[in-house]
Parts: structure tokens; C-alpha cells; sequence
């Protein structure tokens, strides 16, 4: 379904940035992109991983051909006006998600299109970014410390911010209301993916 002169890159190493990519019935390839993941301190909510996604996809920059379109992707979980990335370890971990039970917080996903420009004055490429992001508000019931714990020592979350899958056993038990995107909340907002591939003639 793809525009056969497109070639799409989707530039995470994120498993379920993969799975949800591949739902969408689009060929892709999947690459890993080394990038800075530090951003100033003076960054709120969405502005966060809108920085970031960029970022990772300025790290391609100088691999990307002009007929690739690389899709780059950032998530957070924002709290009380503090953001949670991914634990760095169980006490981390433990410690995201005593702050997470009985409230409500948001996931903010951001994800950054990327192709490379000629310039025909210059007669050189430029990099061409688009950035869409995301918001869900998500709301935890009261968790207990042997609940906490039962989940980070049996999924280990250590690689998804605020250190939890709202696939796995956590959400199950925990999500109690949702106000936008499921797969948002999963890191990947594929229906706002799709409508820009879409109406940009990828599609």
C-alpha cells in the first residue's frame, strides 16, 4: 500500500515500535539509532520527546537517502509536573510507580518524520522534519507495595518510561480510565502515524 518510491525506516529499537509498525501492513525496515537523549532542563510535557524524536533523527541525518523516509519516536510519562523516563533500576522503578498509584498522569509520545530536501540552489540535501505528538491521560487505582513489586521483579519494566507496559499485568490491574490513545500510551500512536503517511502521499 506503500508509495513504492518510499522507502520507510523506522529508526527504535523499542519491540513494541516494531509490532505496532508492522500492524499498520506497511512495508518498513527497523533500524537502531544511536542518539543524545539529554534535552534542556527548561523543557515541559510534549516538548520533551518532541525533542528528542528530532534528535534521534538528526543522528541519521548523514545516512538517510533521498528517496527513505525515517520515523523517529519519543516517550514520556509527565507527573505533577515532573517527567519519568525509564527506571534505572528496582528501587527506581519501585519508586515511579508508588508516585504513579491512585493519580492520574499523562504519556506524551512524539513522533518525528524525517527525509532529506534538495536544495537546488546549493545543489546539496537538508534534512526535512516533521514532528506530530501525542497526549493520553492516564489514571492508576491505589497499588500495594507487594503489587509493585510482584511486577517489577516478574516483567522487569527497566526499558519503558515511568516503568510500566500498559499491556502487561500493571495495566490490567491498574488502569482504571484512559483519555486518548491506548497505543499512545504503548509508545506509538499509530492512527496519527497513519493519517500523516497518508495525507503527505506515502500512502
Amino acid at each position: 500500500m506503500a508509495n513504492s518510491q518510499c522507502q520507510i525506516i523506522l529508526g527504535s529499537q523499542s519491540p513494541r515500535r516494531r509490532e505496532l509498525m508492522a500492524g499498520l501492513d506497511l512495508p518498513f525496515t527497523a533500524i537502531n539509532i544511536d542518539a543524545d537523549e539529554t534535552y534542556p532542563a527548561e523543557l515541559q510535557g510534549g516538548d520533551i520527546p518532541y525533542y528528542i524524536s528530532r534528535a534521534k533523527a538528526r543522528a541519521y541525518e548523514t545516512k538517510l537517502l533521498p528517496n527513505q523516509l525515517l520515523i523517529t519516536a519519543d516517550t514520556i510519562v509527565w507527573l505533577d509536573g515532573q517527567m519519568l523516563g525509564k527506571p534505572h533500576d528496582a528501587d527506581d522503578a519501585f519508586a515511579m510507580l508508588c508516585a504513579l498509584s491512585g493519580k492520574t498522569h499523562q504519556v506524551y509520545t512524539a513522533v518525528t518524520f524525517a527525509e532529506k530536501s534538495q536544495q537546488p540552489i546549493a545543489n546539496s540535501q537538508s534534512l526535512v522534519l516533521s514532528t506530530i505528538v501525542d497526549k493520553t491521560d492516564v489514571t492508576f487505582a491505589e497499588l500495594t507495595d507487594a503489587e509493585i513489586r510482584y511486577y517489577i521483579d516478574k516483567y522487569k519494566p527497566f526499558d519503558k518510561a515511568g516503568a510500566y507496559g500498559v499491556q502487561e499485568w500493571i495495566g490490567y490491574i491498574a488502569c482504571t480510565e484512559m483519555k486518548g490513545s491506548y497505543f499512545n500510551v504503548m509508545g506509538f500512536p499509530v492512527h496519527r502515524v497513519y493519517e500523516y503517511l497518508k495525507s503527505h502521499g506515502v500512502l
